[in-house]
């Protein structure tokens, strides 16, 4: 049977439309993220994040780098969006991210660009840093769903959201796609001005999963709902490896899939930190595989 993501029934109840709302009052004093900037955003007041009232997006393309459950043949058709409300010092989309690179669009446009990667056969729109832009997000659906789409959503963020926001997208979001960073205070609030991110993040896991579960997995191979974690391996052991998977093991399930990443590479303002100025190397990354594998995880680093 195919799936039919629970948005579609959000919008035929009238259910999205309130949750819009409740987003747009948000947006009118920023606590969209931990950050609560409380700035005036329609307005044109920026806060932490840089974005104003407008939707900035810097590209949307049938994306063939993510995690094989979301590329399947072809494509995850991925929207990135324009800043972002961690600005690690180390990004490496730093240009977008930071610089703020990208177009403004309206909502019913984005709405264009989902159904477009839907014709173009991709299997899910995949919203890469939406966090900020949320509301601009959710009142593009109407539209979209009105066109046809019907594809699985996925929300590929940096870990650091507001709990009360996230509860607002159950049955909106299909696939959640945090990238859990840190596990050490310290090292949040040197790196991305957050020192709250592990207790911030933890919470967050927790809730996604409440939501979603475990990652689905078709008869094709491709993801349809659940819960899909990354985890940035950094040097010299900084992104508290061996901690976040004991958490993600522990707490949240031992099913979890865990995309274990070793692409970190010295970008952006890492030039300024000594601790940051090179490549991790095999054996760090062999070593936050070995904490993986001894908390029992194994879904995203080994075979299916």
């Amino acid at each position: 049977m195919t799936y039919l993501p629970p948005y579609i029934n959000l919008h035929k109840t009238g259910e999205l439309q309130k949750r819009i709302s409740l987003l747009n009052h948000i947006l009118a004093r920023c606590e969209l993220c931990p950050r609560r900037c409380h700035v005036n955003r329609p307005e044109g007041e920026l806060g932490f994040c840089r974005a104003g009232a407008q939707l900035m997006i810097s590209s949307a393309f049938p994306h063939f780098g993510e995690e094989a459950p979301l590329v399947g043949s072809k494509g995850s058709g991925t929207i990135f969006f324009t800043h972002c409300n961690l600005r690690c010092i180390f990004c490496q989309n730093y240009d977008i991210s930071h610089l703020g690179n990208g177009e403004t669009i309206s909502s019913e446009q984005l709405a264009r660009y989902m159904f477009a990667l839907q014709e173009r056969g991709c299997h899910n729109i995949n919203f890469v840093t939406p966090t900020h832009y949320l509301p601009h997000i959710m009142s593009s659906l109407p539209y979209a769903i009105d066109l046809g789409l019907h594809l699985p959503l996925v929300y590929n963020c940096g870990g650091y959201e507001s709990l009360e926001v996230i509860k607002l997208l159950e049955g909106v979001i299909d696939i959640y796609m945090p990238d859990v960073k840190f596990a050490d205070r310290a090292v949040a609030e040197k790196y991305t001005d957050a020192p709250d991110y592990p207790e911030v993040v933890k919470a967050i896991l927790h809730e996604m999963h409440r939501q979603v579960g475990d990652l689905t997995i078709n008869e094709w191979g491709i993801a349809e709902r659940g819960l899909l974690i990354r985890h940035l391996v950094m040097p010299q052991g900084l992104a508290g490896t061996r901690d976040l998977m004991h958490f993600i093991a522990s707490e949240i399930s031992s099913d979890s899939y865990v995309n274990i990443m070793n692409q970190y590479r010295p970008e952006y303002k890492s030039c300024n930190f000594p601790e940051l100025k090179r490549s991790i190397s095999l054996k760090e990354y062999g070593e936050a595989i070995t904490h993986a594998r001894i908390e029992g995880l194994s879904r995203g680093f080994d075979q299916e």
